[in-house]
């Protein structure tokens, strides 16, 4: 699968996105204030979405929760109900676009769109391509019993199992191991 430049770095978004809700009610929301979003924004490059307000802030983890949903769904077609609701919402309105350095590329955003219309477009068509080519098995939670975090697989052979080989999978890996060998030593 072919995997251009704007949609790797939608789907960096969107996964970080979904990363920033709280896992449970006792976990602190990643994305508390007008302040943080301004922060992600920032630094997922997100252009031409003006000054950003409470309302915004809302809207966004609003649409958060409903890529959740994208990556929680069982099967394409619901991962393609939940996507074609998210990028109809929006107003798509695909435009070709060379900007900030980058070569020609597609924004589906309309002009003057909401931070959070940008994301659910942008983002939802990134994940939109998964479902068509379909590979939408490749939207995944980390297995790690205390983890829970989104991810996209893309790995060859789709194994990947973990957010990140380094802790979840590494931790889960050394507990295995010393279970063994209690068990061996009995």
């Amino acid at each position: 699968m072919l995997i251009t430049h704007d949609t790797r770095c939608a789907l960096d978004t969107v996964v970080d996105l979904v990363n920033t809700a709280p896992e449970d009610d006792a976990a602190p929301d990643a994305l508390p204030d007008v302040a943080t979003l301004e922060d992600f924004v920032r630094n997922h490059e997100i252009s031409d979405v003006g000054v950003l307000s409470e309302f915004d802030l809302s809207a966004v983890r609003k649409i958060r929760g409903r890529f959740a949903s994208v990556f929680a769904a069982p099967d394409a077609r619901a991962a393609a109900n939940l996507i074609n609701d998210l990028v109809a919402a929006a107003g798509t309105t695909p435009q070709l676009t060379d900007h900030d350095g980058y070569d020609w590329h597609v924004h589906y955003f309309a002009p003057g769109a909401s931070v959070a219309d940008h994301l659910a477009a942008d983002c939802g068509m990134a994940l939109a391509f998964f479902v068509v080519a379909g590979e939408q098995e490749r939207l995944r939670r980390c297995e790690a019993p205390d983890c829970r975090r989104a991810f996209v697989d893309l790995s060859r052979n789709r194994s990947r199992r973990y957010c990140d080989s380094r802790t979840c999978g590494n931790r889960l890996h050394v507990a295995a191991y010393r279970a063994r060998r209690k068990e061996a030593a009995g």
